[in-house]
Parts: C-alpha cells; structure tokens; sequence
C-alpha cells in the first residue's frame, strides 16, 4: 500500500505553528509496513485542497489528512473530499446529536455552525471523537481510502489509535515494520557510526544514526510477515549494539535524559538537590519534568550572584581567589546544596550564558559539578551558541554529569 499525508492549514504555511502530525503519522505508518511517498502541507483554499487531492489519489492508494474538519468557513476538508468524489455532504441525524449532547454536557448550547461537522458523502464512515467536535470521515471507494482527522494532535493520536490503524493493520494483511530508537549522549554522531560499523551492513534490520536535540539517535528496524518476528530481530541487533556502545545509551524511543536518571535514583534509593547560575532554573525544571521526580528531587537553588551563592553557604574566600564562574566556585555549590537540603547527591552550574563575558570569562563558559555523597567531579564546556542554547546544552552535559555518576562511569 502506497501512502501519502497532507496537514491541511494555512497556519501551517506561514509558520505559526509547527506540524507534528506528520512525523507522528510517518512513524505509524512504517509501523503498520504502508510505504509512505509524500508529505505536504496545504492551506485553507478549497481549489487547491481538491487538486493536490486530485493528484494524491491518481498515485497513491491511501491518502491520511489532518486538520480542516473545524467548524468555520475556512475548515474544506469535508469539501475538498466531497468534490474530489463527486458526492454530496448531508447532515446525519445521530451525528447531529451526539454533536448536541457534547456541547450539552459541558454547559453550552451548540452553535448551529457546527452542524457541518455532522455531514457524511456516501462512501464516508464517522470516525468517532470523544474528546472533540469534529468526528473524522473514513472514505473507501474504487479500492482506495483517505482518512481525515482534526488537526488538534491528541484528538488525532487516538483517533488513529483507537479506530484508524486497527482498520488499516486488518486491510494491510501480513507484513510490519517495527522500529526502535537507541538514545546516545556523549558521544557525537561520526563516533557513533564508527564504533558500529561492522553492523550497518545488516539488511534486515538496518541501523541508521541520526543527531537530535537530546543526543544521537540510533534507530534499528526490522521487517517481518508478523509482529513477533519483527521484534525479536531488533532485539537482537539492540543486543549487539548495547555491548558495542554501552552505557553511553540512556534511554529507548520516549524515553528521556531525566527518565533514565530518575529510575537510578529510585533504584539506588538517593535524593538530589541543585543550586544553578547559568541556568537560571532550566535543570530543576528539567528533573522535575519526569514522572515520579517528588520521590528523589529535594530542591533547588537559583544562585546568580557573588553574594546569593555565599548566602547559601559557598565560602567567600574562595570566590575571592576564583571567581563566581569556576571549577572550584561549582564544587562549592554542588556540596553546599547538598549539605544544606541534606540530599545524597549535589549538582551546581555556574558559568556565562551572554551574550556578554563575565570576570573576563567568554560567553558560552560553563562549569558543572556535582558531590555525590562527598565525591566530587567537575566538567568545564564551552560552548558557542546563543543564550537560550547555552543553557539548554549546559543542562544536557549536567545530567548526564549525574547518570554517569550514579552508574559508577566517572
């Protein structure tokens, strides 16, 4: 089955909001072994709609659209479908009410403007939505399909969930792919596909490396006739990896930098607490945005100044002789916050974000450090980027500073 996407909105086109629809529905659709050709995005015209429509269903035997399905004057996705298959929308009584009771339920009486996100042509289905108004349309006619679904991404996501993608596994038959993401830090992309290069020559699954926000990526996929088989392939090439590469993976697929330290803290039975400079708040932020992090999170400190980090207990003789952005000055405040919030683990950034230097120091200097239970280390980075990218960079390398540590890696 050949496939393509359209992400239906001008929104889209003059870049006010970002599409994450299609990435999301590339991945499924490789899940689910369809091949996906083309990915486009149109905005709100019912002309164009229809003709990029027109041309998808000339060349592709499954046509996916999100957005489009509101109930203003510039939602066409209903129309565009409609014309491109000569049928005509009409409003369906049960749509009609249970679009009624939706608004019902929560208060409001329903403007009558939604009413056309009642309508069905002949060849639709309603896709249900629970969660919103607009119902999806899954349209088979000729030996092809296009699905539409809202473009809101948690409506859409369960729409496909629930309803879109058993459809298409069942029509689709045997074959998947299946696919796994091995997340890496410390380490950068070339060194990563030189430590397993004896491995891409692998057909089936392949290994492919890709750089992200969070570290490098290495994705495995396999192909099978069934799921299982698919699985146990990737697997075993994770396996292979894993003894190549080690602890410098941290997490699989969704998993995050601050879930993987998480789970060791919860494993090993240990508290953590921070007090930041360069960044401002960013790592407490960042630690406290996993699941669970009220177990092993003690607090944290924004200490900017000279005299805010001596108030919390970093000597001030030593930033006399060092300076607030040092190796030394960072020891310091990662065992004070620990002494102070009576956490087993300390970590402290100090450093300049810019974009102009401090104490004759250059913009994107940044110290860590962290005393984990009277042991403590220290990493000096530099780098060259813009202030927003200093700190989120400068909290990356701390928590990893952190996982090493716990992993006995330091």
């Amino acid at each position: 089955m050949k496939a393509e996407l359209f992400s239906v909105g001008t929104e889209l086109l003059l870049g006010h909001i970002t599409d994450t629809n299609a990435p999301y529905l590339a991945q499924q659709l490789s899940i689910l072994g369809i091949d996906l050709y083309y990915i486009s995005q149109v905005g709100d015209n019912l002309g164009r709609l229809t003709e990029s429509l027109r041309r998808a269903r000339q060349r592709s035997d499954l046509i996916v659209i999100t957005g489009g399905l509101g109930p203003t004057e510039d939602d066409l996705t209903r129309e565009a479908i409609s014309a491109l298959l000569d049928e005509q929308m009409v409003v369906q009584p049960e749509l009609e009410r249970d679009l009624r009771q939706f608004f019902a339920s929560r208060g409001y009486e329903m403007p009558e403007r939604n009413v056309k996100q009642a309508t069905l042509i002949a060849s639709a289905r309603a896709i249900p939505n629970p969660i919103g108004t607009a119902p999806g349309w899954y349209v088979e006619r000729d030996g092809r399909i296009i699905v539409a679904m809202p473009g809101v991404p948690v409506e859409m996501k369960r729409m496909w969930e629930n309803e879109v993608a058993p459809r298409l596994r069942e029509r689709q038959g045997s074959g998947i792919i299946f696919s796994r993401a091995l997340k890496i830090i410390g380490m950068g992309e070339s060194a990563v596909e030189e430590k397993v290069a004896a491995l891409t020559s692998s057909t089936n699954p392949t290994i492919a490396t890709y750089a992200k926000q969070d570290g490098i990526h290495l994705r495995v996929t396999a192909k099978a006739p069934e799921e299982q088989t698919a699985e146990r392939l990737v697997a075993e090439m994770e396996a292979k990896v894993r003894a190549i590469v080690g602890t410098f993976i941290y997490g699989v697929d969704d998993e995050t930098l601050q879930d993987s330290i998480g789970s060791l803290f919860v494993a090993q039975g240990l508290s953590i607490a921070v007090m930041e400079s360069v960044t401002g708040g960013l790592l407490a932020s960042t630690i406290t945005d996993a699941a669970g992090s009220s177990a092993y999170f003690k607090g944290g400190v924004v200490a900017y100044t000279r005299e805010t980090k001596i108030a919390n207990g970093v000597d001030p003789t030593l930033i006399e002789a060092h300076g607030t952005v040092s190796r030394e000055v960072a020891q310091a405040m990662a065992t004070a916050i620990r002494q102070r919030l009576s956490a087993d683990v300390g970590m402290a950034t100090t450093g300049v974000a810019g974009p102009a230097e401090i104490e004759g120091k250059p913009a994107g200097t940044v110290h860590i450090a962290i005393d984990n239970r009277g042991r403590c280390y220290a990493q000096t980075a530099s780098i060259a980027s813009v202030r927003a990218e200093v700190k989120r960079r400068a909290v990356i390398s701390a928590l990893n500073l952190v996982r090493r540590s716990l992993l006995g890696a330091l």
